[in-house]
């Protein structure tokens, strides 16, 4: 059986909320600390992130990785091309990958990571452009970089001072800094971010339009006004959506009849057995363009109270209807 090396002692709730309390004041105070020392480096590696023709090579070891990994794709998710490449697997054939036209964004907080400092050689003589986010300005990766950026923390967030707390926290914050001047100066907006996440709840509504989830054709339920109020419930029962359409000869929308104004006149006590589509029908209906967003759909029927809107033609042709549930199934609302 293997003993564990570690000597147990009783838990201490008080002393687990502060510890926790500790950590979030040293990983804030390290994020601050990078606020205070920021300078022109820092500005001058997003001009050469922006002028690269290629893509930000992302490498680091370790925890440092890890971070690399995230900062990785929050630039390729915001517009900037990225890519991660392992040092260690770099010196075994990856560094092939890394061409003249592409930028390196190496992150080592001791800047003496041998994996990393081994090729740094092979990159200066391809010509690759060299950035370095490191806690020693001093250190051999600072030496090789063209900017560096200081990502230096007083101590760690670990009691012992040794393992990456506050120090990943302070590389992750300058990715994310880099990363959002970087879309800025891009004008990258929220429809080319919901182009990189098409299957996310913001791709969804920023991407999917009324065309792509109503109903045509057939599925359209529509009378003309001479319709008699039989031909008129057999035609909302038939297409199930609780509404019809009154159209001319042309489809041109005249208005439109809802469940809701059938119970409406069924309280006031019309006598619906003798009456006509014309009759019964909402004038001049709400609608919308079938190239609208789904979401400003969502936001009608909201706005109204009611549950399916009719898609026109700029010339009131009607080409579709969308339901609510259509929504719901697209996962727009």
């Amino acid at each position: 059986m293997t003993v564990s090396p570690f000597v147990p002692r009783a838990f201490d709730p008080n002393q687990a909320l502060r510890l926790a309390k500790e950590t979030f004041d040293i990983e804030a105070a390290a994020v601050l600390g990078l606020k205070a020392r920021l300078n022109p480096s820092f500005a001058r590696a997003v001009q050469m992130m922006l002028a690269v023709r290629g893509r930000v090579v992302v490498m680091g070891m370790g925890k440092s990785g890890h971070i690399g990994r995230k900062i990785t794709a929050t630039l390729a998710s915001t517009g900037t091309p990225a890519m991660f490449v392992h040092p260690a697997e770099a010196s075994h054939g990856d560094l092939g990958m890394i061409k003249a036209m592409d930028l390196v964004l190496a992150i080592s907080n001791s800047g003496e990571s041998e994996e990393l400092t081994a090729i740094l050689p092979v990159l200066k003589r391809q010509g690759v452009p060299l950035i370095a986010i490191t806690g020693a300005a001093q250190s051999t990766l600072a030496r090789h970089a063209h900017e560096t950026l200081d990502s230096g923390v007083e101590k760690e967030a670990c009691p012992l001072n040794l393992a990456p707390t506050a120090s990943t926290t302070a590389q992750l914050a300058l990715g994310d800094a880099l990363a959002v001047a970087l879309l800025d100066a891009r004008g990258f907006r929220a429809e080319d971010f919901a182009r990189s996440h098409p299957g996310g709840a913001l791709g969804r509504r920023l991407l999917t339009h009324v065309s792509d989830v109503m109903r045509s054709g057939e599925a359209i339920p529509m009378v003309l006004p001479d319709a008699t109020f039989s031909d008129l419930m057999r035609q909302m029962s038939a297409k199930g959506l609780g509404a019809s359409a009154v159209v001319d000869a042309d489809q041109r929308v005249l208005g439109v009849f809802t469940d809701g104004d059938l119970r409406r006149m069924i309280e006031k006590g019309v006598d619906l057995r003798n009456t006509f589509a014309r009759d019964l029908m909402h004038a001049n209906p709400r609608s919308i363009a079938a190239d609208s967003l789904a979401v400003e759909a969502a936001e009608l029927m909201e706005l109204h109270s009611i549950t399916s809107v009719l898609v026109t033609s700029p010339d009131r042709v009607l080409v579709g209807v969308v339901h609510i549930g259509d929504l719901m199934r697209a996962k727009v609302i």
